[in-house]
């Protein structure tokens, strides 16, 4: 089993940058596909991020359009830690950002590919 546990939302004026974090712990993460997804209010959940392991210590990353450019994901894995750096929001971002583990899958955009989540932190961006 894997935890996972974000933290780093909060209220930020458009255009500004937050960092939110996602702590994994039961197992080490570091070959597992790790995403972000949000969920505004009345929308369904939708992806974010994904950054997929592909041997050694390489990994591929996948970005909503939405987002391509000003968000990205990284991770630490001394820390088993995955990163989510926000840049440029805008007040459509506002969300409920979740983090999301699986071991491996071949579809890492898709929701149901993840077999853990966290209970989500919630960012609010300002006009």
């Amino acid at each position: 089993q894997v935890q996972l546990v974000e933290s780093g939302g909060g209220l930020v004026q458009a255009g500004g940058s937050l960092r939110l974090s996602c702590a994994a712990s039961g197992r080490t993460v570091s070959s597992y596909t790790m995403g972000w997804f949000r969920q505004a209010p009345g929308k369904e959940r939708e992806f974010v991020t994904a950054h997929v392991w592909s041997g050694g210590s390489t990994y591929v990353t996948y970005y909503a359009d939405s987002v391509k450019g000003r968000f990205t994901i990284s991770r630490d894995n001394a820390k088993n830690t995955v990163y989510l750096q926000m840049s440029s929001l805008k007040p459509e971002d506002t969300a409920v950002y979740y983090c999301a583990a699986t071991r491996g899958t071949s579809y890492p955009k898709v929701r149901s590919s993840y077999s853990y989540w966290g209970q989500g932190t919630q960012v609010t961006v300002s006009s």
